[in-house]
């Protein structure tokens, strides 16, 4: 037995239609709601950065280096609470004579957080700003140094 389709007569004009329109009104009302809901509370957490971080335990003690061109002193707060050590501040935008035609640079609040591990002396951390890299070095407890043991003839 064969199926055949009805046809219809008449109009055969083929109409074009936008699949993603659909999603554009869905993704638009999406995103109203989110706005009602959360204010501006995304764009400000969106504007915050994290500068890149390397850290190095050693031996002593826990060395950061992150990565700050053209920040100040003044312009970083560096912070440590128990075992966490927060990095914050900003990046100025610098004032421009002619007219910026690039930019891939990073500017504006940074903040960064890392928990270290619970051996560190928080009366023996160090950071300097140099070359626009700050180092933080977190001295370990003594408690956790190594020291090595004698052993005696039993």
């Amino acid at each position: 037995m064969v199926m055949a389709l009805p046809v219809r007569g008449g109009n055969t004009e083929i109409t074009h239609r936008d699949p993603f329109s659909e999603l554009h009104d869905l993704t638009t009302r999406m995103n109203q709601l989110v706005q009602s809901a959360l204010g501006d509370f995304p764009n400000r957490v969106a504007s915050l950065w994290a500068p890149p971080v390397e850290l190095e335990e050693t031996e002593g003690s826990y060395v950061l280096e992150a990565d700050l061109p053209g920040v100040k002193e003044d312009d970083v707060d560096l912070e440590l609470r128990g075992n966490e050590l927060s990095i914050h501040g900003e990046v100025k935008e610098r004032e421009r004579t002619g007219i910026l035609r690039r930019s891939t640079r990073q500017v504006g609040k940074f903040e960064y957080r890392v928990t270290l591990p619970a051996d560190v002396d928080p009366d023996q951390v160090n950071a300097t700003l140099r070359d626009g890299v700050l180092r933080v070095e977190v001295a370990k407890t003594e408690a956790t140094q190594p020291r090595r043991i004698q052993i005696t003839k039993g």
